[in-house]
């Protein structure tokens, strides 16, 4: 089985390329979590990387999730370039419940938080052609059951970032806001959140308090009506990963 968390399809897109060659059943994060998946002898973690860590939301899932300390459990990140703290995180949180993450590895991917400053993230679409190499080495290494801590040290500025105090600074200089003017209603940000953080109030939406700054809102909304740091973001710089939905 393979878990995933995405905002903007990434990890989705990476979940699926390796379901596809190993057979395995695709889940979102959400909807395992709180799950019994004791029976399950192979599962894999795939997630982004923020601000050089695990989103907030995929460490509660992780937290809540209920696995066969005997499994053959694996973790691919997708990031922009740097994987930061977001492997050594979860590998810390699920062996506190006594499993042991056997392999992990990174897939660099179209850096959706670019839109924040400015630039535009289809722009890094030359990163979808080359990591065809570094998929195929992680579904033979998983198909051969191979063990492998590739990126998973700790590092001073993922530990920095974790600090809860600079966490919620970040998440909020990052947490993207409905421009009631612009918004109709379509319920395409409700349906692109990974944790149903949005809801559509009186014809408007509304994000909540549990914002874990994916951006997969601000990326899906088909009339630019969600913004972070009151700047609209223009149609153009939009991305979300090619045939994810």
């Amino acid at each position: 089985m393979i878990l995933y968390f995405t905002g903007t399809g990434n990890s989705l897109a990476i979940s699926r390329k390796i379901a596809d060659a190993t057979g395995d059943t695709l889940m979102p994060m959400a909807n395992a979590a709180g799950l019994d998946l004791s029976a399950e002898r192979c599962v894999g973690l795939v997630y982004p990387c923020y601000d050089f860590n695990t989103p907030p939301a995929v460490r509660d899932l992780v937290g809540r999730l209920r696995l066969n300390r005997e499994a053959y459990v694996y973790i691919v990140v997708t990031c922009g370039a740097q994987t930061g703290n977001s492997i050594w995180t979860v590998r810390r949180l699920l062996l506190r419940q006594g499993v042991r993450v056997a392999y992990c590895h990174k897939v660099r991917m179209p850096d959706n938080s670019a839109v924040v400053f400015g630039r535009n993230p289809n722009d890094q679409l030359w990163k979808l052609d080359r990591f065809v190499p570094r998929i195929e080495r992680i579904i033979s290494d998983v198909k051969a059951r191979r063990c492998g801590s590739h990126y998973g040290a700790p590092g001073l500025v993922g530990w920095l970032t974790g600090l809860p105090s600079l966490e919620r600074k970040l998440i909020g200089s990052f947490k993207p806001k409905v421009n009631a003017d612009r918004c109709i209603g379509c319920c395409v940000c409700a349906k692109a959140c990974p944790i149903g953080n949005i809801a559509v109030v009186d014809g408007k939406a509304t994000i909540g308090s549990a914002c874990t700054a994916c951006l997969g809102c601000l990326h899906a909304c088909p009339h630019q009506a969600i913004e972070v740091g009151g700047k609209p973001t223009p149609k153009e710089h939009q991305y979300r990963y090619p045939s994810a939905w």
